[in-house]
């Protein structure tokens, strides 16, 4: 399996996990995602590993150097030096790896100023209690400021690093076909949307009826996967792709919308050039609802709330989405800080299917139910100034 190794009893345990015991469909990307950062979550242990094995094997280079030289402290010093330098440089490159999750980046940075603290508090003590060494004193400070300092950097740093997929799609995929060959067929993982353009025949009392909610979602996927989740029916609200996706029934339900003057719309989105756009396309298409005055609340990831965020999420890089930001028309980016701009047009994104869909379902539910009242300022709401019309944004994704 090339550089990453994957046992059966873990990839099932996989399935077992993003589907909540095969009670959620989900997205083939959603369990790329899953797996890529459950496998990057592993490295901790090779993190607290490396700190386990720098604690033996300084002692141990300590007692053999002192040993073979016959005590000779300064040869000591500079051979504990070195490999005190090698491997504060291979923890350092750890947890700035960005194929390895941010909780095991954050664990080495740690890593790095505990060492740096017992470099500290271990050379001094050492170099003016036993050996009297003004030499081995002034390497211990810089070795463990450095150590420190590079551990505390990494900490700030962390929260917006971007992060590499493991393996490929390609690789991914074989493997999906390998297991399906051995063990049947994965039952939740929910096949690419079908573009079915037969219209749908409803009861005329059907028609007449209307849902006081939408949720527009600007990819087919994360429509699908809400759908097939039931979560139109527990939650009492229409589901639809910004791309007309399910095609058979789009034109009779944007009809049926359209009737309802108390109809509130949720938008659900990328962290991307493309996802921020959704609100302003939905507001003036004619396609969607031009000229109306109906609510539109933002529930989709935004960079604000990636920015904000206290745990890291998965963020992605591509000139191809950096290219995408600069082309943002003025009435999107009048809405957003200087530092979304900067997160946009660097080329990072963060997308939906990152998040399990038991997350997902978790989240927007937390969001209906916090619009039910938009004047309710501790709702997590705020409104952004959209041309005259009421868009609400909320503050935070989850």
């Amino acid at each position: 399996m090339s550089k990453v190794k994957i046992t059966d009893p873990l990839f099932a345990k996989v399935l077992s996990d993003i589907s909540v015991n095969n009670t959620l469909f989900f997205t083939p990307k959603q369990l790329f995602y899953f797996l890529n950062m459950r496998l990057g979550g592993r490295s901790f242990s090779s993190g607290l590993s490396l700190f386990l094995n720098y604690v033996f094997l300084s002692g141990l280079i300590g007692f053999l150097s002192a040993s073979v030289t016959g005590g000779n402290h300064e040869i000591v010093v500079l051979l504990l030096f070195i490999f005190n330098a090698i491997y504060i440089f291979k923890i350092f490159q750890d947890s700035d790896s960005s194929k390895l999750s941010l909780k095991s980046r954050r664990a080495n940075a740690r890593i790095l100023q505990i060492i740096g603290i017992i470099i500290l508090a271990g050379g001094i003590s050492t170099s003016i209690l036993t050996i009297g060494s003004f030499y081995a004193f002034t390497l211990s400070v810089l070795m463990g400021m450095v150590s420190i300092y590079l551990g505390t950097q990494q900490l700030q740093n962390s929260g917006l690093s971007t992060q590499q997929f493991l393996f490929s799609q390609n690789e991914f995929e074989n493997w999906i076909n390998r297991w399906r060959q051995i063990n049947g067929l994965i039952v939740k993982i929910l096949p690419s949307p079908r573009e079915d353009k037969t219209l749908a025949t409803f009861n005329p009392e059907v028609t007449a009826y209307s849902f006081d909610r939408l949720i527009v979602c600007d990819r087919a996927t994360i429509a699908q996967l809400l759908i097939a989740n039931n979560f139109h029916f527990e939650n009492n609200c229409a589901i639809l792709s910004i791309t007309g996706y399910p095609q058979g029934i789009f034109e009779t339900m944007m009809q049926m919308l359209r009737r309802n003057p108390d109809l509130k719309v949720y938008a659900l989105h990328d962290c991307s050039p493309q996802g921020i756009g959704l609100v302003r396309h939905l507001r003036t298409s004619p396609k969607w609802f031009q000229d109306s005055n109906i609510i539109i609340i933002d529930i989709g990831l935004t960079p604000r709330q990636i920015i904000a965020a206290k745990r890291g999420m998965f963020i992605q890089t591509s000139p191809e989405s950096a290219q995408a930001a600069k082309k943002l028309s003025g009435e999107i980016l009048q809405n957003l800080s200087t530092e979304e701009i900067q997160f946009l047009e660097s080329g990072k994104f963060v997308e939906l299917e990152s998040f399990s869909p038991q997350r997902i379902i978790q989240i927007l539910q937390k969001g209906i139910a916090g619009s039910q009242n938009i004047e309710n300022t501790d709702s997590g709401l705020f409104l952004a100034d959209n041309a005259g019309n009421d868009i609400y944004v909320v503050q935070s994704f989850g």
